[in-house]
């Protein structure tokens, strides 16, 4: 599978809220840690990319997405650059999200890369993301020269309830 990664407007995001609350139910019914809880509730996904396309109009964060061979999206990462006013030099990573279908293919590596490039081209010179500690997530990171700044205990809940840690990367670019 070859995926065209892209970064969307404010207009075009809420165009494709769909799309990728289907990404979105897809990663938590397999099992994703990504900030929400099974079962999901009716709407939830979509409620929350609707949010997340307000934040892109209103200048808050850049979404990417990953778009299969029928155009459809498989994949999405925010860079995040609604900062205080100490860090304007930094930014947030968010919401890796592969849809199993599409996993094992390079997509998270290519939309990792995109937003590399974006923050680059904004200025940001240091880039934070967590993920589950021991994912593959994590270990995509490593191998693209993320550094590990340490792990946190107990962070969060995986989407059926058990506790999982969470590992804090940080790469300078």
């Amino acid at each position: 599978m070859t995926a065209t990664i892209r970064e969307l407007d404010g207009a075009e995001a809420l165009a494709r809220v769909d799309e990728m609350a289907d990404v979105l139910r897809d990663c938590v019914e397999g099992g994703a840690s990504v900030g929400f809880m099974l079962p999901l509730a009716p709407g939830r996904p979509e409620a929350f990319w609707r949010k997340v396309a307000a934040g892109v109009a209103a200048g808050e964060r850049h979404l990417f997405v990953a778009e299969d061979e029928a155009g459809r999206v498989c994949g999405t990462l925010s860079l995040v650059v609604d900062m205080p006013d100490n860090q304007p030099h930094r930014a947030d990573v968010a919401k890796m999200l592969v849809h199993r279908r599409a996993r094992r293919r390079g997509v998270a590596e290519a939309l990792l890369r995109a937003v590399e490039a974006r923050a680059r081209a904004l200025g940001r010179t240091t880039l934070v993301l967590d993920t589950v500690t021991g994912s593959d997530a994590s270990r995509l990171y490593e191998r693209l020269a993320w550094q590990k700044v340490g792990d946190i205990p107990d962070y969060a809940l995986m989407p059926d309830g058990a506790l999982c840690s969470t590992t804090y990367y940080v790469k300078r670019l």
